[in-house]
């Protein structure tokens, strides 16, 4: 039994600030020290007790001087910051897959609790990272790794505990939707949108993780992990970019009462979950189908709670920065529990997991919005509907727009009911192959999200 000096003592140490490493001080690095510094009083107040960044790593030693003001120490190896004795959480902002995973794999085998943004890394390694983290007993904590500062992680684990979760549907790509926001508004084809995100700064130089929808699925592969106690299967998700999209698609699904978002998808089914991101068209009186510009929103559908909507910034020095540093709250008031009684990384029991296998895309179910540009003469439609309806594909929707005057060729938009995604390749493959069909058919998934 301890006695009452050595009580005192304790209750000392547990009230020291707890020592933070920061490793990168960019954009959310530098957002995070910045918010820290301006909002250390509340947030001292919120832990119940002091936190304080006492290390920074970066290449750059000058800059992280600058930012940090000579107000803790700065190294350019950091290694020494994950093997310091005295740092207690590592913050990891460097981003990737190959130095970040090391270096939080170390920190961890230093017994340090660590905070990530870092969706790549744990999309692809976070199997390997978890495990790793539960051996030496600490906290992985990454709530800014999907949709910045919107606190989907944290409702996904434990708001929604009680609920068996259905589906998820998130916009969660803010580069992607400002640019079928201004597609959209402005009736621009998807490569001058490009350039001008470019120059405002919405897109990258190399903009192809966005894009190529490879973003948004790593952070619907984190999100799909959570929801039914699978493992992180990034290798298994579908993805699909916004590449190839048109104007003109934009403009026909308007007129049949619907917007095209790049969502990541994911789905309980009685044979498996459903992973994927992709264009898709949402009906206009959606919600999230409202969602413009470079904002994120994520939808979760419970069997307990229904539907419920999660909007706000999905990227940005301080958003991100507030769900980094809601990390770091956590993880103090946490640090000295027992770590059986702590929430587990994935929501559920890492004994509890399931190896419910996700699905092929062929074995997907779901509504299509086809567009064929043809030859403007007799029998055409005809010949479409007859293989839509050989494959057992039926049609919701048409528009066949007028041909102007001296023109020989149109467009037909369809709207198919719900099919096997291997239905309709099947189909598509036939239509193609028909002489009056001009180029190849262009295929956007739809969901009603109901």
């Amino acid at each position: 039994m301890l006695c009452t000096h050595e009580l005192k003592e304790l209750k000392k140490e547990f009230m020291k600030p707890i020592k933070v490493g920061l490793l990168g001080i960019g954009v959310v690095g530098g957002g995070t020290y910045e918010v820290l510094r301006r909002n250390q009083e509340e947030i001292t107040r919120r832990a119940g007790r002091g936190i304080q960044i006492a290390m920074v790593a970066d290449r750059n030693i000058e800059r992280a001087k600058e930012i940090t003001r000579g107000e803790c120490e700065v190294v350019g190896d950091a290694d020494l910051l994950v093997n310091n004795p005295d740092i207690d959480i590592v913050i990891e902002l460097i981003g990737g897959y190959g130095v970040a995973k090391d270096l939080v794999l170390k920190a961890i085998a230093n017994g340090k609790h660590v905070v990530t943004a870092n969706k790549a890394l744990l999309a692809v390694h976070g199997n390997e990272i978890f495990k790793a983290a539960q051996e030496k007993g600490v906290i992985v904590a990454f709530e800014a790794a999907v949709a910045g500062g919107i606190p989907i992680i944290k409702a996904l684990r434990e708001g929604l505990t009680a609920n068996r979760i259905q589906w998820i549907a998130g916009i969660i790509n803010g580069t992607t939707n400002f640019i079928l926001s201004e597609m959209r508004d402005k009736g621009l084809d998807f490569d001058v949108v490009l350039k001008e995100a470019q120059r405002l700064g919405y897109a990258e130089a190399d903009p192809t993780f966005d894009i190529e929808g490879v973003d948004a699925a790593h952070k619907a592969t984190i999100m799909s992990a959570i929801a039914f106690g699978i493992p992180v299967q990034f290798d298994k998700a579908y993805v699909e970019g916004i590449t190839k999209l048109e104007a003109a698609d934009i403009r026909y699904a308007e007129q049949l009462g619907y917007r095209i978002k790049l969502l990541g998808i994911t789905k309980r089914m009685p044979n498996g979950i459903e992973l994927r991101v992709h264009p898709t068209l949402i009906p206009e009186k959606r919600l999230i189908a409202n969602v413009e510009g470079a904002m994120n929103a994520v939808v979760v559908q419970g069997d307990a709670v229904g539907s419920t909507l999660y909007y706000g910034k999905g990227a940005g020095a301080e958003p991100t920065a507030s769900a980094v540093i809601a990390d770091l709250v956590d993880i103090t008031r946490l640090a000295n529990a027992d770590p059986e009684h702590r929430v587990p990384y994935l929501a559920f029991q890492p004994d509890a997991m399931e190896n419910t296998p996700v699905l092929p895309m062929t074995e997907v179910t779901t509504s299509y919005y086809l567009r064929m540009h043809v030859m403007d003469q007799p029998g055409v439609l005809a010949d479409v509907a007859r293989i839509l309806a050989d494959a057992t594909i039926s049609i919701d929707a048409m528009i066949q727009r007028e041909p102007e005057e001296g023109e020989s060729r149109t467009d037909i938009i369809m709207l198919t009911h719900q099919t096997q995604e291997k239905n309709m390749l099947a189909a598509i493959e036939k239509i193609n192959a028909l002489p009056t069909v001009l180029g190849e058919v262009t295929k956007i998934r739809l969901e009603e999200l109901t």
